[in-house]
């Protein structure tokens, strides 16, 4: 393929302006593995660039509070806070996700785990003596503190009491959408098929799932209805470094688990992705503020400057930085003019 016409920084600066990143990890995190910025910082940054907001994502708390305190200080400016669904909540737990619903400025999102669900958690440990162990086999106290109590999804009976409750108050606050999390992507169809039953709207199919589903799964999601989430961070050329720590115990650090691994298609493949199922069906976030990449803004830069190189348009990348996440946020437009593609080819 040939390079497109007209690259430079500053389309990739102007295709930030009204953005809204989806997937930002701003601290506070364990002392073993610090964040990039602050929530406050992070706001800042981009407002500066531009940007309309983001939505505020931590493993171990509700950010509902802290997206209600960073949006009294930062004006002009919107952090969107919701609940992960962690072992640090016990799990599967309705209790949380109605306080989170009323707490702070009020969930925007409930997201089923990251690395502690249970599809995740199983598959987590390191290398012993050249084999590959997992920690619920090492540390028969990670099974019982962390893996019984993991995200699962039934595939085909009917949802727990606990599962019902958090489904039937998704359908009742319209203003929340669903992110599945690191479960499997079996358990995501899943997700996206009970919709019919509950009638919640707006589902996000985490990058986890959408790393490891087959294309053939993706479009099944997308066509019932759910956003595609492509992060920068699963694909950006620290992938295979062990950049967050889940848990306070230390020797629960997965610091083997991937690095053997050669990275798997790369933004190549996630702009093949994106072609397929079609940009209007695709968000693209960054999951950046871990300690050791560049700020979240300039993730997204990165990425967005990655995508038009692969045969992305200008068009296309506002529609899944800015469009898709307004909608899945319920958010009017913004009327400023967006790049299209014809303005980025008569520039140069």
């Amino acid at each position: 393929m040939e390079l497109p016409e007209g690259r430079s920084v500053d389309l990739t600066m102007d295709l930030l302006k009204g953005a809204i990143d989806v997937h930002v990890h701003a601290g506070p995190h364990l002392k073993s593995s610090p964040r990039r910025l602050d929530p406050i910082e992070s706001a800042v940054d981009a407002r500066r660039h531009g940007m309309r907001g983001y939505c505020l994502i931590d493993v171990f708390e509700m950010t509902t509070g802290t997206a209600w305190l960073v949006n009294r200080h930062v004006p002009n400016f919107t952090v969107y806070g919701g609940l992960v669904l962690n072992t640090v909540y016990g799990g599967m737990n309705p209790r949380a996700f109605k306080t989170a619903i009323h707490y702070g400025d009020g969930a925007k999102y409930l997201q089923f785990g990251t690395h502690c669900t249970y599809f995740q958690a199983a598959r987590e440990g390191r290398m012993v003596n050249g084999k590959f162990v997992t920690l619920a086999d090492l540390y028969p106290k990670f099974k019982k503190e962390e893996l019984d109590r993991a995200i699962s999804i039934p595939l085909v009976e009917d949802p727990d009491p606990a599962l019902d409750e958090m489904l039937s108050l998704l359908a009742d606050n319209p203003q929340i959408y669903m992110d599945t999390g690191h479960v499997s992507p079996e358990e995501a169809i899943r997700l996206v098929d009970l919709k019919e039953k509950y009638g919640y709207k707006k589902i996000v199919i985490s990058s986890a799932v959408s790393k490891v589903a087959t294309m053939e799964q993706l479009k099944y999601m997308a066509d019932r209805g759910a956003f595609i989430e492509f992060t920068f961070g699963a694909y950006e050329a620290a992938q295979m470094v062990p950049l967050t720590h889940y848990y306070v115990e230390k020797e629960y650090a997965t610091v083997d688990e991937g690095m053997s691994e050669e990275a798997s298609g790369g933004v190549r493949m996630v702009a093949s992705q994106i072609k397929e199922l079609r940009p209007d069906r695709c968000i693209m976030s960054t999951d950046f503020g871990r300690y050791g990449l560049s700020t979240p803004v300039e993730g997204l830069r990165q990425f967005i400057a990655c995508m038009l190189d692969l045969g992305i348009t200008p068009e296309e990348i506002t529609s899944m930085v800015k469009t898709n996440p307004e909608k899945l946020l319920g958010l009017q437009p913004l009327t400023d003019p967006v790049v299209t593609q014809k303005e980025f080819e008569l520039e140069f």
